[in-house]
């Protein structure tokens, strides 16, 4: 057998990412599988995984080269079929399962990729188990894959219906006003997850939403454009027909629908740490009406609005590091009611501390609901401030940036750390303002995000952190 391929390109720090075919291929898809059983599913003292797939053209046929892997090495497989990444979380939840997700999210239609979980959907990633599997993919790619004796077997499942009905009993929409709501799938999972949940397909009672569909029809090559909501080039159509609708609100989903983004009735795009704000004050407010302590996990680019509201409501505001693994871990650890990401990733500790976009939508939908006016009145005191969005630039030395900006700005009422990246504070004095830069794992950039009190400093200290971050 040929010397086995590298695949730090392919298994990331938290998920595995690549092009169908070429860096991941069938072979490639079985090796992960035995891995995982053999790294991850069987240490644990499971037997059985939990699969599902994304609407790409390639997932059955990974899916299926998956489960050859876990059943070589006597594990089971119950196979869920098409789903977004919240339903794969949701059956590895209520079944207690490790499960595996076949995705590229967010990716070109080329892509396909995976998210691995333990039972109850906690995170795999780099230290927790997705380096072991990516150690032995590796082996047996080159030697082989020892077969148990007795082969795993492989059965099917549909969770939808239960999926849906899970997520109305976390957030009941039965009694809000009549909203009108359309909804971007971006020919993605949100077509097969949103007639389920908030229509009638699942057959759940109707809501008082109406839905108007864009881009339903599921679609792995996205004809009409890509899954990534994070690019506003891809919400100009969904704020066209908010406009267009006289809708109350817009919602768009990613690939897999784990995130969520959301646009007011005048379509205008809402910052995800607006929804971080209303969600966890919602949360919040139900901790504590029972009497409980809440804790609400934000990364560190959250908007400073996310901590100040939060604490001044009662809740415990902790700062995280960006990414889902991170995140997570704080939840299990401090048993946070909510977490949220500025990339619209939404994290519940009733929904197993995983991401669900479909939940943080039905948050937004439920405040709306009870609210007389529209989203954009709602949302006002939840985005006070200016910020700059992430603002990528390609450097040949991140260290050597970081360095610079360091000099430049360390001082005279600054203060620095260096949780995730390098993160300058100036606003316990005037004019306030904050900064984080942080350098990307897989290509030579780095990310910039300003905030500020008022636009005027945040587009000057934006473009003086750019000056230094582009000194050549």
């Amino acid at each position: 057998m040929s010397d086995a391929p590298d695949l730090t390109g392919l298994i990331k720090a938290y998920d595995v990412r690549g092009i169908v075919g070429e860096s991941l291929t069938d072979d490639v898809a079985t090796a992960i599988g035995a891995a995982f059983a053999d790294a991850v599913v069987l240490p644990d003292g499971e037997s059985t995984v939990v699969i599902g797939h994304d609407m790409r053209d390639s997932g059955p046929g990974l899916m299926a080269a998956i489960a050859v892997g876990l059943t070589a090495r006597a594990v089971n497989v119950v196979s869920i079929g098409l789903c977004s990444t919240d339903g794969l979380y949701h059956a590895s939840g209520v079944l207690d399962l490790p499960g595996v997700m076949i995705t590229a999210s967010h990716n070109p239609a080329a892509y396909n990729g995976m998210k691995l979980c333990r039972s109850r959907a906690r995170a795999v990633g780099e230290n927790t188990g997705l380096g072991d599997v990516r150690t032995l993919a590796s082996r047996y790619l080159k030697s082989g894959i020892d077969e148990a004796e007795e082969r795993g077997t492989v059965t099917s499942r549909d969770m939808l219906a239960d999926y849906a009905a899970f997520l109305r009993d976390l957030v009941p929409l039965e009694g809000i006003r009549p909203l009108k709501v359309v909804v971007d799938a971006a020919n993605a999972m949100a077509g097969h997850t949103v007639p389920a949940v908030l229509g009638t397909e699942a057959g759940l009672p109707a809501l008082p939403l109406e839905i108007i569909p864009l881009y339903f029809d599921l679609d792995g090559t996205f004809p009409n454009h890509e899954a990534n909501p994070l690019d506003p080039a891809n919400l100009v159509d969904l704020q066209a027909a908010v406009r267009e609708h006289g809708a109350d609100i817009g919602l768009a989903f990613d690939g897999d629908a784990d995130r969520c983004f959301a646009v007011d009735e005048r379509g205008e795009v809402v910052p995800a740490s607006a929804i971080t704000a209303l969600v966890g004050l919602r949360e919040t407010a139900r901790e504590r009406a029972q009497g409980r302590d809440a804790t609400v996990i934000h990364n560190l680019i959250s908007s400073r609005a996310v901590p100040e509201q939060l604490e001044e409501a009662g809740a415990t505001p902790v700062r995280s590091r960006v990414g889902h693994s991170f995140i997570k871990a704080q939840m299990a650890e401090l048993n946070a009611v909510f977490g949220g990401e500025h990339s619209a990733h939404f994290y519940f500790r009733d929904f197993f501390f995983a991401d669900s976009g479909m939940l943080a939508a039905m948050h937004v939908l439920a405040a709306l609901g009870t609210h007389d006016g529209p989203l954009s009145a709602l949302l006002e005191r939840h985005n006070p401030y200016a910020a700059s969005g992430e603002i990528n630039s390609t450097v040949a030395d991140a260290a050597a940036a970081r360095a610079r900006i360091r000099a430049a700005f360390d001082g005279d009422g600054v203060s620095v750390d260096e949780l995730d990246g390098l993160t300058l504070s100036h606003w316990d004095s005037e004019p306030r303002w904050w900064a984080n830069v942080r350098a990307s794992n897989t290509e030579p950039l780095l990310r910039l995000n300003v905030e500020a009190a008022d636009p005027a400093t945040m587009e000057r200290q934006r473009d003086a952190l750019l000056s230094v971050i582009r000194e050549v």
